[in-house]
């Protein structure tokens, strides 16, 4: 046990007395825990850059849908007036429209 302890201590004197090993120390400290850009702030800005990138690709994909159905409808007139009957239940005057809801 008392060998065990006497080698700590040795080691632990040597890295005291090692000034180049106490700076870098210090430097490596400040860098990863104190700096304006450190470790911590890094990975969550990391980690919200992620999340903003598949929101990105999300709405993208929603906007090819949209412009995609845009085109679609204001292609033809059918088009425009099926959207309108299924959207808004719009109907003609002699109709009568049943609206059926399914699970």
């Amino acid at each position: 046990m008392k060998k065990i302890f006497e080698k700590i201590k040795s080691i632990f004197l040597f890295i005291i007395k090692n000034k180049y090993i106490v700076t870098f120390t210090a430097f490596l400290v400040w860098i990863l825990f104190l700096d304006t850009y450190n470790i911590y702030d890094r990975i969550k800005k990391l980690q919200k850059l992620h999340e903003l990138k598949k929101e990105t690709e999300f709405f993208k994909k929603e906007i090819e849908i949209y412009n995609q159905q845009y085109q679609e409808l204001f292609s033809d007139e059918e088009s425009l007036e099926k959207f309108a009957r299924e959207q808004y239940q719009l109907k003609e005057e002699d109709e009568d429209v049943f609206i059926i809801i399914s699970d």
